[in-house]
């Protein structure tokens, strides 16, 4: 099982944190251009499932899954986007998500007086508990 990278985006679409583990394959883009392109996809997909569902869409857009890669959301009730691409080997995802933004992003960005909210993360505290927790679960 293999984590390829993770994207972090404020509610107001900034790239808050972009990290990467076992990413074989480079877009040929800039960090900022990819970024945009995918909370772009992001919202296009938010958008087609809330209005295409023919069930209830509470829980909203969690997944997609292609023949090569599975992207995996969480969105946090304050507008978080947390988007985890990894093999698609690699289940329950999600779990390692909510633990992502419970122990490392509440932790290490939130109750840290000296990370700005809505600004890019630049505590290497967060960096290295972010790399322990990737590399420590079973997806790696």
């Amino acid at each position: 099982m293999t984590v390829h990278n993770l994207y972090i985006f404020s509610r107001n679409c900034t790239l808050l944190y972009y990290a990467e583990w076992n990413r074989l394959n480079k877009s040929g883009m800039t960090k900022e251009e990819e970024a945009k392109l995918m909370y772009g996809m992001l919202f296009s997909i938010k958008s087609f499932i809330n209005k295409i569902s023919p069930l209830d869409p509470k829980d909203g857009f969690l997944h997609y899954k292609t023949s090569k890669y599975t992207l995996n959301y969480l969105e946090t009730p304050s507008g978080l986007k947390f988007v985890l691409n990894t093999d698609n080997s690699a289940q329950n995802v999600r779990g390692l998500l909510q633990q992502l933004y419970s122990q490392i992003y509440v932790e290490y960005v939130i109750k840290n007086p000296l990370c700005q909210l809505n600004e890019p993360i630049q505590s290497e505290l967060f960096k290295n508990k972010l790399d322990e927790l990737v590399k420590s679960s079973p997806y790696f």
